[in-house]
């Protein structure tokens, strides 16, 4: 796989306050990776320094090659960047600011205008393309931002926050769109939408205080969760005692919580030792006792529990 996004040791410092504290990392062509962290983690301060917008205290950003600092030019042709809150020039329509960012990008003629077209319909820009910027909701705001940052087809995309303001719909849309382009990119987007984690990441990286705290897939975090292989169990018609003594007798179960329960029916989680899967084991427990099932189903783990974990001073977690 391609290096086409290279981080050593990233450092930034505002005065005394350290906004990123030696951030290290490697994208290549074809990955997407998520950039998660709580608000002041540091995660829009690494991108403007991976872009160029802003100069790092320490360290060195490598972009298709090119240094950030000794070769800016080379380096930002081949990057786009959707910078937090999509700025734009508001008396601008999006048709008119697409060809001038277009323009500056090095694009000209029918070649210019060709491009421009495209990328409308893909970001679906066609039925305001003549409306001025400033009168546009807030989602299609964020699209003529997306539209500006993929207009020249750059190696390396930068999103920050790039579903922000969407509506379920447009979301989606513009997921899709990411997963298509990720084939001959490497993508980096920060997000604070966990669910676009599993959506369109490969890579998902979790930053805190201005430092990694842990990079891995999406599958990798969910393994950290306690929750990570537990199974789900609502049945009915079952003595309520019985089934938790029988559930804690299977084979690889460390702990059964209870969960809500009706006259109807009664809900348990199983937890395993250590993340071991354990559904072959409670699923024979319950062909056994003849339980009748209302939901047998097993847990991937969960994102948001992991988030805090990492994330959150321990005191904050009892």
């Amino acid at each position: 796989m391609q290096s086409m996004v290279d981080i050593r040791q990233l450092r930034k410092t505002f005065g005394p306050i350290v906004a990123v504290d030696g951030v290290s990392l490697t994208v290549g062509q074809g990955e997407v990776l998520g950039f998660l962290g709580p608000n002041g983690a540091g995660k829009s301060t690494t991108m403007k320094m991976i872009t160029g917008f802003l100069t790092p205290t320490g360290g060195a950003v490598t972009v298709n090659g090119f240094d950030i600092r000794e070769q800016p030019l080379e380096a930002k042709r081949g990057l786009g960047y959707l910078p937090e809150g999509a700025p734009a020039y508001g008396e601008m329509t999006p048709r008119s600011f697409l060809l001038f960012v277009g323009a500056l990008r090095g694009l000209r003629g029918a070649a210019l205008h060709q491009r421009v077209s495209e990328t409308m319909r893909t970001v679906h820009l066609e039925d305001v393309m003549h409306q001025s910027i400033d009168t546009l909701s807030k989602g299609f705001k964020r699209r003529v931002g997306l539209a500006q940052a993929i207009v020249h087809d750059p190696p390396v995309l930068i999103f920050d926050e790039p579903t922000d303001g969407l509506d379920p719909n447009q979301k989606h849309e513009v997921r899709e769109l990411i997963r298509a382009m990720a084939r001959d990119k490497a993508i980096i987007l920060s997000t604070h939408i966990l669910e676009e984690v599993h959506a369109v990441c490969t890579r998902a990286m979790i930053i805190a205080n201005g430092r990694v705290i842990t990079d891995g897939t999406p599958a990798d975090l969910e393994a950290r969760s306690r929750l990570h292989n537990a199974v789900l169990l609502r049945v009915s018609g079952a003595g309520r005692d019985d089934v938790r003594a029988a559930l804690g007798e299977v084979p690889g179960v460390v702990a059964v919580e209870a969960l809500d329960a009706d006259a109807a029916e009664q809900a348990w989680r199983i937890f395993p030792t250590d993340g071991a899967p354990i559904i072959g084991a409670v699923s024979h427990c319950v062909s056994r006792h003849r339980w009748n099932v209302v939901e047998l189903s097993v847990c991937r783990g969960q994102l948001d529990e992991v988030f805090r974990s990492l994330t959150m001073p321990a005191q904050a977690l009892t």
